[in-house]
């Protein structure tokens, strides 16, 4: 597995950077998918720099793209697994996106889709210090079971997903929420009607503004839904 990440990125458009947002992709997909978040939220977010990182691993099943581990079936073991072995890579591109603009985890953003949801979830709750926010769409939780014995950091999460997701159903995102919540983290949580394994126009806004809020010190308000 390659030591270090690379991926597209886009300045704050205030041209001054106080916070970070590291996006990370899905199965299959690459840093151009997610960066496209970063003009939706600019007008939120004017201090913040994207950054998108393309997964360590080249994707078999779609030779453009990248995968932060293999997959084979949704099985937990094997998810878990795949996370503990992408993590570190993961974990030293965020120290470095954070040196690079002088700033710390109190400015920084995690956002992912899919299994980039559950890379940055992993990652997120076992950093020295927490992040600003988590927000993870279609996604999951890997090893629910071992959380509380291995979080280090409690920055707030939401969680956003679509009902007829066919490929990481939205039972695993309340399996999610209900293992964060016994961790002590504030959790949000919103379901997209009719909405499958994808980003709506709901989502993003929800996903803008839990950021916002983050980077403000403003959360504790009553969770979505």
């Amino acid at each position: 597995m390659p030591t270090s990440l690379t991926g597209p990125s886009v300045a704050a458009a205030s041209g001054t950077t106080r916070q970070l947002v590291v996006l990370c992709h899905g199965y299959g997909s690459d840093g151009n998918d997610l960066i496209g978040l970063a003009p939706y939220w600019q007008r939120l977010l004017p201090d913040a720099a994207f950054v998108a990182p393309n997964a360590p691993e080249p994707c078999p099943v779609n030779p453009m793209g990248y995968q932060w581990f293999p997959i084979g079936r949704l099985d937990p073991d094997e998810i878990l697994r795949g996370v503990e072995a992408a993590a570190p890579v993961l974990d030293r591109f965020i120290d470095a996106q954070l040196g690079l603009h002088g700033l710390d985890d109190a400015h920084l953003a995690l956002v992912g889709f899919s299994q980039g949801t559950m890379m940055s979830l992993h990652v997120g709750l076992r950093r020295a210090r927490a992040a600003a926010c988590i927000v993870g769409y279609s996604g999951a939780l890997a090893g629910p079971d071992r959380l509380q014995a291995e979080i280090r950091a409690r920055p707030p999460v939401l969680m956003v997903h679509g009902d007829s997701d066919d490929m990481l159903p939205v039972a695993r995102m309340h399996q999610a929420v209900q293992a964060l919540g016994e961790a002590g983290l504030a959790v949000q949580w919103h379901v997209s009607a009719g909405l499958g394994h994808s980003i709506d126009e709901t989502g993003l806004m929800l996903g803008g503004r839990f950021i916002a809020d983050a980077f403000a010190g403003r959360h504790g308000a009553a969770a979505a839904r």
